[in-house]
């Protein structure tokens, strides 16, 4: 058989191969039983993401100074700038300051109203000397009501803030700035344990003439991990973030 022109390779055909061994240019197959050979590389540890995957991201976490952490069951949040704590704060303070000065208003009224009738009595009356103890008594009245209402109002306004961020996560003036306080690991409301923990601290600190109360507020100011917690916060585990 011909095999071409020696003198050019071009031409040349390959000649055939012997019998049982695999040609020339074709896939060669694995003897069977022969486990195939493993490709180039490293092999995959079990557990590990592929080659380029981006890991997920560690509850807690805070991303690179951009203001954005990773919160378990929230996902990516912001955390809340001081401005808007501050304005939400604010917020709280005057609406609580309007409600007080409405109910010292119409306290005082009445106490000075009552205590007003006992000119009215009629020193020539026979009835002069009751008149006056009506009238006195109607007055301790008054005042004793009006007492029991400043009262109960002050024990609503300083649970208020414990309650709303124990059940809500948010007080009325955190809500219109979009802000809400959760706890830092499982991003759920603080619960009446945390609340409680950071609602005491400043007003312990407000003992000492409200200024331990100031140094608290301020203290998010003093974080230097990027999260802005005060120290109310770390002693609760929560963290402020915003939500809108």
């Amino acid at each position: 058989m011909s095999f071409g022109d020696p003198n050019n390779p071009y031409g040349q055909q390959q000649p055939p191969a012997p019998q049982g061994q695999p040609g020339y240019g074709y896939p060669q197959q694995a003897p069977q039983g022969v486990p195939p050979q493993a490709g180039y590389g490293y092999p995959q540890q079990p557990g590990q993401p592929p080659y380029g995957a981006v890991p997920p991201q560690v509850p807690g976490t805070l991303q690179a100074n951009n203001g954005y952490i990773n919160v378990a069951g929230l996902g990516t949040v912001q955390v809340a700038t001081m401005g808007r704590r501050f304005g939400a704060r604010l917020i709280d303070g005057v609406a609580i300051g309007i409600l007080y000065t409405i109910l010292s208003l119409v306290g005082v009224a009445g106490v000075f109203s009552a205590s007003k009738s006992v000119n009215d009595c009629d020193v020539t009356s026979t009835t002069y000397t009751s008149c006056v103890n009506d009238a006195n008594a109607a007055t301790g009245s008054m005042l004793m009501t009006f007492l029991g209402i400043m009262l109960l109002f002050f024990l609503v306004t300083a649970l208020y803030e414990w309650l709303m961020i124990a059940f809500v996560g948010a007080t009325v003036g955190k809500m219109a700035l979009g802000l809400k306080v959760v706890k830092e690991n499982t991003g759920q409301n603080p619960g009446l344990g945390g609340g409680f923990v950071r609602w005491i601290i400043p007003i312990v600190g407000a003992f000492l003439c409200y200024i331990g109360a100031v140094l608290v507020y301020l203290s998010p100011f003093f974080d230097n991990s990027g999260k802005l917690q005060g120290w109310h916060d770390r002693a609760a585990g929560t963290l402020v973030v915003k939500t809108k």
